[in-house]
């Protein structure tokens, strides 16, 4: 089952919190400190559901939808920065009661964890950054992803239709990826017309416009808890980016999840699991 809860987020933004375990844990039952996943640009909690189920079964784990993702408010007039971000996470762990608390993170969510392991040290005792650069992106990024969006055949006519145009027909797509469909038929939502996403393109440019232009080097050498860096082989940080963001992370470590692009923990969840759980017990305890 998959228990939501309402968390207000910094500016009043509503914010949707889940929990994927049947019986859901209480924090009596399950302790502190908990874990709280972050999903990456347009994605959503449920994205995390086969990995917070299996921490669910030693651990109190929850998902959160950020601001402008699932079913979370995405108020036209709300900030989408680096800071609302971070806020909202740090917002999070306090009504949730999970701090402190491991962060793991995908993409965008990896960024947030880091940010707010550097901010507030009291509230993180570990963090997985999963696929996430350190390293600026630049304007030319920003462009390729505004054009991109603009390329998609929206409405879509069927969930058949998301699901091979994001897996097969993508410009973007180098070689057949069931499993990319499937992650994007999960953020789309049916309306009159065909299904579209459940997030507004111009808010996702505008949450991307915020850490493109920008290295993220000096917050990764403020954390200070243990931290994982977990990348796919075909994902989108290099290995050498990867294992000198370890090396500066004060205490860094690295895994790789062979035959995996930027989706890993979605895409080979069993082999993402590997990776990373024995770094999780070791923060969390067995």
């Amino acid at each position: 089952m998959a228990r939501r809860i309402d968390v207000t987020g910094t500016g009043g933004v509503r914010l949707a919190a889940w929990e994927f375990a049947d019986p859901p844990k209480t924090e009596a039952e399950s302790g502190t400190p908990g874990v709280l996943l972050l999903h990456g640009l347009m994605g959503r909690a449920s994205h995390w559901a086969s990995t917070a189920r299996w921490l669910a079964e030693r651990h109190r784990a929850l998902a959160l939808d950020q601001r402008g993702h699932g079913r979370s408010d995405k108020l036209p007039e709300a900030a989408y920065t680096r800071e609302a971000y971070v806020e909202d996470a740090e917002a999070a762990l306090e009504q949730l009661g999970l701090a402190p608390a491991v962060l793991v993170g995908h993409a965008m969510g990896a960024l947030t964890a880091w940010q707010l392991a550097a901010k507030r040290p009291d509230l993180v005792r570990g963090l997985v950054i999963c696929d996430m650069r350190a390293s600026a992106l630049g304007a030319a990024s920003q462009r390729e992803w505004a054009d991109w969006f603009r390329s998609w055949p929206v409405p879509f006519a069927t969930l058949a239709d998301v699901r091979k145009w994001f897996g097969e027909d993508d410009p973007w797509v180098e070689r057949p990826s069931p499993a990319r469909g499937e992650f994007y038929a999960e953020v789309m939502h049916e309306g009159a017309d065909g299904w579209r996403p459940v997030f507004e393109p111009e808010q996702m440019l505008r949450t991307r416009e915020s850490w493109v232009y920008d290295a993220h080097w000096e917050e990764l050498a403020q954390v200070r808890c243990p931290a994982l860096v977990v990348r796919g082989l075909d994902g989108e940080l290099g290995r050498a980016e990867a294992q000198e963001m370890v090396r500066v992370l004060p205490r860094g470590a690295y895994a790789e999840v062979a035959e995996a692009g930027h989706l890993l923990h979605y895409d080979l969840p069993g082999a993402w699991r590997v990776a990373v759980e024995p770094f999780l017990e070791s923060v969390l305890g067995g």
